[in-house]
This record gives structure tokens, sequence and C-alpha cells, in this order.
């Protein structure tokens, strides 16, 4: 089982989210678990190869 961290808030009735490898590619729900499915299927989607030129956020470690 992978774990993905995502980042989320309360607009109006709505949770919008975004995973945060992916900050481009919000998502919304009206509760946090129809959030976490609706984010579930967006990381299925951006890594599934099939979009392209998908935006990733990544770590560099400088000396």
């Amino acid at each position: 089982m992978k774990k993905v961290k995502y980042v989320y808030y309360l607009e109006d009735e709505y949770y919008i989210g975004f995973l945060e490898e992916f900050p481009d590619y919000h998502t919304q729900g009206e509760n946090l678990e129809e959030l976490k499915r609706n984010l579930t299927e967006i990381h299925n989607d951006l890594t599934s190869g099939e979009i392209p030129h998908v935006y990733h956020v990544d770590e560099l470690v400088l000396a």
C-alpha cells in the first residue's frame, strides 16, 4: 500500500484538495471521503502514463 500526501481546505460547502506531488490538479468533494476517492482517481490517471506533460514536484538535495 502506497501513501501519498494531499492538501485540502473547506470552501463554502465543498472540500477542495490536491495531491502534494501534483499541485496543478485540484478536485473537490462534498465530504472528506468523497474528496479522497476523487484524489485517488486523479492519482491513478496521472501516474498511468496516458496523460502527457504532467508536472511533478520532487526534492533536490544540495551539498
